[in-house]
C-alpha cells in the first residue's frame, strides 16, 4: 500500500517549548471520521478523540490503540495510591522535553501547572531542560524520567534511592517510571508521524 506523504506548508511550527496549547499535524492521511466502525470507536476508547488527526491516525489499529489509550489512562488517571497526578505529568512533561516532543511537553507541562499551581518551576523545567533545579523532590522525579528517557539502563538504584529520600512510596516511584517509560515511547511516536503547530496557541 503507497501511503501519500502530507506536508503543510503554511504551517508555523513552535520555536521553544510551551505551555500553549499547540496544534499538530500529521504526515500520513489519518483515518476518516464518516467511516469509523463500532471497532475503531472502541479503539478510541473516548469519542471525542474522533477530533483528533492523531488519534485518527493511530485508529488505523483500532486494538493497540484501545490497549495503549487504556494504559495511559491507567498511567495518568488511576486514583488509587502512588503518585499525585501533577507529579506524574512532571514524568511526561521531563521525557518530552529531553525528548525534544515539543507537542507532548506542551500538553503535560499545562497538565503538571494545573494540578500543582506551580507555573513557574514548570515553565522553568521548559526553558531550563532537564537540569533545572525544581526542589528535591521535582528534581529527583525529573532525573528519574531524564535517565529513563536517555537510556533505560542509565535508570538504576541511586535513581531509586534518590526518589525515597524525597519521601515516595514504592506504588509512586513505579507511576514515575511508568508515567516516564509511556511517554519515551509516545514521544517517538508522535515525532514520527507529524508536527506541531502554533495555530492553536
Amino acid at each position: 500500500m503507497t501511503e501519500t506523504v502530507l506536508t503543510h506548508p503554511d504551517g508555523r511550527p513552535p520555536v521553544a517549548f510551551t505551555q500553549a496549547e499547540l496544534d499538530w499535524l500529521p504526515w500520513l492521511e489519518p483515518f476518516p471520521a464518516d467511516q469509523l466502525t463500532e471497532r475503531h470507536w472502541a479503539g478510541l476508547v473516548d469519542a471525542a478523540r474522533a477530533k483528533s488527526d492523531y488519534f485518527r491516525l493511530l485508529v488505523r489499529d483500532p486494538d493497540v490503540l484501545q490497549a495503549r489509550t487504556k494504559t495511559d489512562k491507567d498511567i495518568f488517571y488511576n486514583p488509587e495510591g502512588g503518585l499525585p497526578r501533577a507529579e506524574r505529568e512532571l514524568a511526561a512533561a521531563a521525557a518530552s522535553r529531553l525528548n525534544g516532543c515539543i507537542y507532548c511537553a506542551s500538553v503535560h507541562s499545562r497538565f503538571a501547572t494545573t494540578h500543582s499551581k506551580r507555573g513557574e518551576d514548570v515553565q522553568r523545567l521548559l526553558d531550563e531542560g532537564v537540569g533545572a533545579d525544581l526542589g528535591e523532590r521535582w528534581n529527583a522525579v525529573v532525573a528519574a524520567s531524564a535517565a529513563l528517557t536517555a537510556t533505560p539502563p542509565a535508570f538504576g538504584p541511586e535513581h531509586v534511592e534518590r526518589l525515597r529520600a524525597a519521601g515516595l512510596d514504592d506504588a509512586a516511584i513505579a507511576d514515575v517510571v511508568q508515567g516516564a517509560a509511556f511517554f519515551n515511547w509516545a514521544n517517538r511516536l508522535m515525532l514520527s508521524l507529524g508536527e506541531p503547530d502554533t495555530r492553536a496557541a
